[in-house]
């Protein structure tokens, strides 16, 4: 699975560098023609993004009795962030732009649902599980280039195609563990060895259980647009279609480190996504702007792996039948050009 994530990871570098050479190209094949003022335009972003995520997965272990489909589901619920970013834009006066977006945060709330299946309760979870999320983060970067494809009469505005790369990391720390459901089966099936899935009991909310890590790699490709409602007031908006994504998420279950390895379980994949943006802008001054508007992140799995790691070695590796990503949320942000 690695070497083949490998040589997709190669392929989307290849795809991105062709693009990118492509508007090169087409940019100087353009000035040959039409040759543009050498003046550049600079726009400097200072961000927030209030935004609350939620990320979940699920394997199918279900060939090793008595386990069920799917067998573990995982789903981070409500974790806020309020993210600071900064953004530097980079136009030429006729048409051709690249752009370097970043924002960090740290993760302030949130609750890990924790689902455990077997076969006997056909499909209903056999074991729920919370924990709290805190102490966590994330960043994102995020680097683009375009250029203009439409410009709106009398010079309201303009319709650009952007292409460009976004790397998404989040970090979630679960703590505690507080049992809240356990099936007849949970209590009773012999899951080897005289184990049971439960009761588990309780550990106190000041103990890490769990360490997510989740990071995507991905292409976007798309169009943004600006349009000047009046003198000072104008609308803008961004549709941002990611069609191949390289995932990977791993798990440290502390409170098992006995019993696996750190991390205790890897998953790998690919996907795809789309992110939107839609808002005011409004025209303060002649080189100042604000910025208000809804932004939306989403990323989902098309084929994965879920593996894991056990002290003594002897891993196994399942189906990964759910892995997504979601962020969504306001945005503010003040916008300075020279």
């Amino acid at each position: 699975m690695r070497d083949s994530l490998c040589l997709v990871a190669k392929k989307i570098v290849a795809i991105w560098a062709s693009l990118v050479l492509m508007f090169c190209m087409v940019d100087t094949v353009s000035a040959e023609v039409e040759p543009a003022p050498s003046s550049l335009k600079v726009d400097v972003s200072l961000g927030a993004w209030i935004s609350t995520g939620d990320t979940r997965w699920s394997h199918n272990a279900s060939s090793v009795s008595p386990l069920g489909n799917p067998t573990s589901k995982l789903t981070y619920t409500d974790h806020t962030a309020n993210i600071t970013e900064i953004t530097v834009k980079v136009s030429t006066r006729s048409r051709w732009f690249g752009r370097l977006n970043f924002g960090y945060a740290d993760i302030g709330g949130g609750r890990l649902t924790d689902d455990d299946f077997l076969a006997q309760d056909g499909g209903n979870p056999s074991l729920r599980t919370h924990s709290d999320i805190k102490n966590s983060s994330m960043f994102y970067v995020n680097v683009e280039g375009g250029g203009r494809i439409l410009t709106y009469p009398n010079g309201r505005g303009a319709l650009d195609a952007v292409v460009g790369f976004q790397y998404w990391h989040e970090e979630h720390k679960a703590y505690g563990v507080r049992q809240v459901s356990c099936s007849g089966a949970g209590s009773t099936v012999d899951l080897g060895g005289g184990a049971f899935l439960c009761p588990v009991g309780s550990v106190g909310a000041s103990t890490l259980a769990i360490t997510n890590v989740t990071s995507w790699y991905s292409l976007r490709t798309g169009v943004e647009t600006e349009y000047r409602l009046t003198r000072w007031l104008g609308i803008h908006g961004a549709a941002i279609l990611k069609p191949l994504s390289i995932f990977e998420n791993q798990d440290t279950h502390h409170l098992r480190l006995n019993v696996f390895q750190s991390p205790s379980f890897t998953m790998y994949g690919i996907g795809m996504g789309a992110d939107a943006d839609a808002g005011l802008k409004l025209y303060v001054m002649k080189n100042l702007t604000v910025d208000l508007g809804y932004r939306v992140w989403w990323n989902r799995m098309l084929d994965g792996t879920w593996k894991n790691h056990p002290v003594g070695g002897g891993s196994q590796t399942y189906p990964l039948t759910q892995f997504q990503s979601l962020r969504h949320g306001a945005t503010f942000g003040l916008t300075l050009t020279f």
